[in-house]
């Protein structure tokens, strides 16, 4: 039961077991309306896998998964497409489902794309690409959102600018994303909860806490958790000229 409005996914004590081996295990976890929840871990560690079971996509061996809303969208880590095919990015936005031009138009233009609307695809830059991906996923204004690992192939400006953009569309649309990122600076400075995966949830919190969590640190290094603290630290507050914390 949905205790409040804003629940959109719960997950409690879910894994995945393939070939007898766990991908995934003990995972649990909620996704609210209007909240940044992001998953971290190296490579292999499950964060596909957990998404994908926030999604509904793959089935929990053990535990249970609660769904409070059918309005999901999903931007893969990976695309396939045929490069060598004529495809517009109004036609790629049709792809797998009739969107009307209305609501096409209006999510290229949050993504800052609409001026590519009748562009092939094969001519688009990756930041440009990454932006089309993310105006398909909410052009029809999901409730849940997941990312995963939306700026591969985007230079450094590039990456903030998506970042920001991914703040933008969870406070317009009120949505809960659920994000996939490799970018630690981004989940000190914009996400709301933090889960550290290896296999497991080593940790879990907001990212002020993540930092000094042991398991954390093992799995990222102490250099790492200390750089991650003093970037947090310089964005808790201001300071005077000469270094001391403006009351």
């Amino acid at each position: 039961m949905n205790e409040n409005n804003s629940l959109l996914v719960r997950l409690k004590d879910c894994g995945v077991q393939k070939s007898s081996k766990w991908i995934v295990k003990g995972i649990s976890l909620e996704i609210h309306k209007g909240k940044i929840v992001t998953l971290i871990g190296p490579n292999g560690s499950g964060k596909t896998t957990t998404a994908k079971m926030a999604l509904n996509i793959l089935k929990s061996n053990e535990g249970s998964i609660e769904n409070y809303s059918t309005k999901m969208a999903y931007v893969p880590q990976k695309i396939s497409i045929d490069w060598t095919m004529p495809l517009r990015v109004i036609d790629f936005m049709n792809l797998t489902s009739h969107i009307n031009k209305d609501e096409i138009i209006e999510a290229l233009e949050l993504t800052g794309v609409q001026h590519l609307i009748y562009n092939e695809i094969h001519n688009l830059s990756g930041g440009e690409f990454q932006r089309v991906l993310i105006a398909r996923a909410i052009a029809k204004k999901p409730d849940l959102l997941v990312l995963d690992e939306p700026v591969q192939g985007v230079d450094f400006n590039g990456e903030i600018a998506l970042y920001n953009l991914i703040k933008e569309i969870c406070t317009k649309f009120n949505c809960g994303i659920l994000l996939i990122s490799h970018d630690l600076h981004f989940v000190m400075s914009a996400t709301d909860h933090v889960i550290c995966l290896n296999g497991h949830i080593c940790c879990s919190g907001s990212p002020k806490s993540i930092v000094k969590n042991s398991s954390y640190i093992e799995l990222f290094g102490e250099h790492n958790a200390a750089t991650l603290s003093l970037y947090q630290h310089e964005h808790d507050h201001s300071h005077q000229t000469d270094g001391s914390v403006k009351n």
